[in-house]
């Protein structure tokens, strides 16, 4: 048993630290595409043309999410969970302190982008294998009736990663001068990244393979095509998970589209755009905070109803938010950002790395999540374009016409939980099976009959 938890612990620290790895990376690529790749990779294009360049590679790492998640979730579910791991976290960690490395367009000429989009690609491929996977081995490793709670950490990791990387980037950006940061100092927290590379490295390796996956290969059980196999007896909740995979919208709503709609000049709103570079970090760090105590609330009460509520508040909370930002009431603003996605949102962000594995079998699993999650994590990608557009500068009422979007697809997402079989209570052996649920309530049914006739003699 002390075997046990000790493994339980060691795979949530792995867990962790790998998703804290690939989401630092993640956020500093964001930050740098802003603020500093314009002027160092795409210096011969007009100024907006740059920008809009710069961008398109922070995007062009979604594009690359499902051909990993086909080719990762195949080998976590055909070599191990472990092994996926240490994989996504090298293909991660290698091809961002190759960004730290790379000569820019003064040194190369052309060839420093078209690198960038390659290294863009790998990490988008490298990412799509990680949350999938990292959430499949904790939960297998985890105790029944503790799955929640442990697997909760793999997403805490993905805040703190963002947390991280904000603590590192924001003050070089502010505080060196500027022809020292275009000229190196931008490189540092890309290099840095290898210090946690030899962190997960040293913890990953300690982990064992999962109980779950070592009886799958004693039984000769492991699938030879677990895509096959997960689309044949899991397709329902595969696209059940599509749908909740896109509660991102709130994400996107707090720091993409309410982004742009509070600081556009076009919008003429006006709020200053240090706000907006705060309201992530923030959100994140309660994030951290929260996260572990809803996972724990979902062992006790239920996957469903925790997402659900997370779903339908933080929807809501999209209303008011916008709103504060239409009457140019910054307190509000930040204030209800924070509430909607640094609290309210994590009613489904710290559940969905225990329920998603729940829904699919161990010989299938990490390929049945990564497949479903990324795309539809990838479709939400195209919302912040799709809500300037049916809000552009000038429209009346974009609180609630944006404001209702959002709303409308987190109750496709609250709806799509609800017709979810409830997971939280079954054993290891029955999860992902159509009639696990009946299953658990007939064993639960036997062991309290058996109980009180027990207590009566």
């Amino acid at each position: 048993m002390a075997k046990s938890s000790s493994q339980a612990k060691k795979a949530t620290a792995s867990g962790w630290i790998g998703s804290a790895l690939e989401y630092y990376d993640f956020f500093i690529y964001a930050q740098a595409a802003a603020l500093i790749f314009p002027q160092i990779f795409f210096p011969s294009m007009d100024p907006k043309m740059a920008i809009i360049a710069s961008l398109a590679t922070y995007g062009v790492g979604y594009l690359a999410r499902p051909l990993g998640a086909v080719v990762l979730g195949h080998w976590g579910d055909t070599r191990g969970r472990k092994h996926v791991l240490l994989l996504c976290m090298f293909l991660m960690g290698l091809s961002t302190m190759a960004v730290g490395l790379l000569p820019t367009y003064h040194d190369i000429g052309i060839a420093a982008p078209l690198i960038l989009v390659l290294l863009r690609l790998v990490q988008g491929f490298a990412v799509a294998g990680e949350i999938s996977g990292a959430s499949s081995m904790i939960m297998e490793h985890a105790p029944v009736g503790r799955r929640g709670y442990y697997a909760s950490f793999a997403l805490q990791g993905v805040q703190a990663g963002q947390v991280l990387a904000a603590a590192v980037f924001l003050p070089l950006a502010y505080f060196m001068p500027s022809e020292a940061f275009n000229d190196w100092g931008w490189r540092i927290p890309f290099l840095l990244s290898v210090l946690v590379l030899i962190a997960g490295f040293i913890i990953r390796k300690e982990v064992h393979e999962t109980p779950a996956f070592v009886n799958e290969e004693k039984q000769a059980a492991v699938a030879k095509s677990p895509i096959r196999d997960a689309f044949r007896y899991s397709w329902k909740h595969i696209v059940l998970v599509m749908f909740m995979a896109l509660m991102n919208v709130i994400p996107v709503v707090a720091t993409v589209f309410g982004a742009a709609y509070a600081v556009q000049p076009a919008y003429g709103i006006g709020f200053d755009k240090s706000v907006y570079l705060w309201i992530p970090v923030i959100g994140n760090i309660v994030a951290v905070l929260v996260i572990p105590f809803v996972g724990n609330l979902s062992d006790r009460i239920g996957r469903r109803p925790t997402m659900i509520a997370g779903c339908l508040g933080s929807g809501l909370l999209a209303f008011v938010y916008l709103y504060a930002i239409s009457i140019h009431n910054v307190p509000m603003a930040v204030v209800t950002s924070i509430l909607m996605w640094g609290l309210v949102y994590q009613g489904y962000n710290a559940v969905f790395p225990s329920f998603y594995p729940e829904l699919f079998q161990t010989r299938y699993r990490v390929s049945a999540m990564a497949i479903a999650q990324n795309i539809g994590t990838m479709l939400t990608a195209m919302l912040p374009a799709l809500f300037a557009a049916v809000a552009p500068p000038g429209s009346d009422n974009i609180p609630l016409v944006v404001g209702g979007l959002a709303f409308f697809i987190t109750c496709i997402c609250a709806l799509a939980a609800y017709l979810a079989p409830e997971t939280h209570r079954l054993a290891m052996e029955d999860l992902g099976k159509a009639d696990a649920l009946p299953m658990a309530k007939e064993t639960y049914e036997a062991s309290r009959q058996n109980s009180l006739r027990a207590m009566s003699h």
